[in-house]
């Protein structure tokens, strides 16, 4: 990569844009690729996403496009910003086109049918391109609004992450590296189901106390899960896993954090989701995949399960909480062992 060489983007979303941002700040050209042409005309003219970042100036550096061939033959690095459901479509035609190139994906979810996360499907689709993950405590409109914040870069891949990290550190965004990119990636993931048992236990009045157990048995929990498919336990301690887990448990700006705030008021799943405009977070998608992964294996998941029965099978939170209360204590902090709340 090239300083000349222009940066690819793709996504038009919230998290995407802000990324663009970060890299024109940073003196590159950031190609911001999305399907809606209209959007893209309007950020073009307006330089503002209303949609998805209100209020939020676009950079001159930011080039909202609509040709996705010819940003992928302009660009070797390339961050993809796109929703979980749509990385194989969108990519798969490019595969040869994409091969020795640095795809580093941003979003955080797991694929219902294979369990694979986005960088697994990133390597599946295009097996000869080279991949990282990006990931960490980053609300979308903080990094826009020059909030200072830290992220982490995840991958085997030592010149790919220093590529990322000379890109986008700056004088608010910080750059960690990691060489654990499965853990990287799936504290990202699985930190979305806890926050939104959060956003109920907020707007169900429930105490810092509560709230607090909550979020640290989570902590565990996840990690618990992730040591048993071999991801590292000291990734769950960071930005990407203890990090991502408060930030989005605690803030009202957080998506997931939204649906279980909506469900706590008494809404309808369906209508939670109606409330943030018809997009699914990613923690519903991935509360069905989790629980089903974690029955497969067998590793205790309480939260998970209570979770699952709040929102498929009828139970309250309160239901939930007692029932976790019944249950006999265990160790506090154990990576190892696979029961125990």
């Amino acid at each position: 990569m090239t300083d000349q060489q222009p940066i690819a983007v793709l996504g038009g979303g919230s998290f995407g844009t802000a990324i663009a941002n970060l890299l024109a700040e940073n003196g590159h050209t950031a190609r911001l690729w999305m399907r809606n042409a209209e959007q893209a005309e309007t950020m073009r003219q307006e330089r503002r996403n209303p949609r998805y970042l209100k209020g939020v100036a676009i950079l001159p550096g930011v080039q909202p496009v609509t040709d996705l061939e010819q940003t992928l033959a302009d660009c070797s690095l390339i961050f993809v910003a796109l929703p979980s459901s749509a990385l194989r479509q969108a990519l798969g035609p490019y595969a040869a086109q994409l091969a020795g190139k640095a795809l580093v994906s941003t979003t955080k979810g797991i694929e219902a049918d294979s369990f694979l996360l986005m960088s697994q499907i990133l390597q599946q689709v295009v097996p000869d391109a080279r991949v990282g993950v990006l990931s960490g405590p980053n609300l979308a409109r903080e990094v826009a609004e020059h909030a200072l914040t830290a992220t982490v870069v995840a991958s085997d891949d030592e010149a790919l992450c220093r590529d990322v990290q000379a890109v986008l550190h700056g004088r608010t965004f910080r750059v960690y590296a990691s060489r654990d990119r499965f853990g990287v990636e799936l504290g990202g993931a699985l930190k979305n189901v806890y926050a939104i048992m959060a956003g109920m236990a907020a707007a169900l009045g429930m105490g810092e106390n509560t709230r607090s157990m909550l979020i640290t048995r989570a902590l565990a929990e996840m990690t618990r899960f992730a040591v048993r498919l071999g991801a590292n336990p000291m990734t769950f301690l960071g930005l990407a896993g203890v990090g991502d887990l408060i930030v989005t448990c605690t803030s009202s700006k957080s998506r997931n954090f939204q649906v279980g705030h909506a469900l706590g008021e008494g809404l309808t799943l369906t209508d939670a989701i109606e409330r943030l405009g018809g997009e699914t977070a990613e923690g519903v998608n991935t509360l069905r995949v989790l629980k089903s992964k974690a029955e497969e294996l067998q590793v205790y998941m309480p939260l998970v399960a209570g979770l699952h029965a709040i929102l498929f099978e009828g139970r309250t939170l309160e239901q939930v909480i007692e029932m976790l209360m019944r249950g006999e204590p265990k160790t506090d902090v154990d990576f190892i062992s696979t029961d125990g709340f």
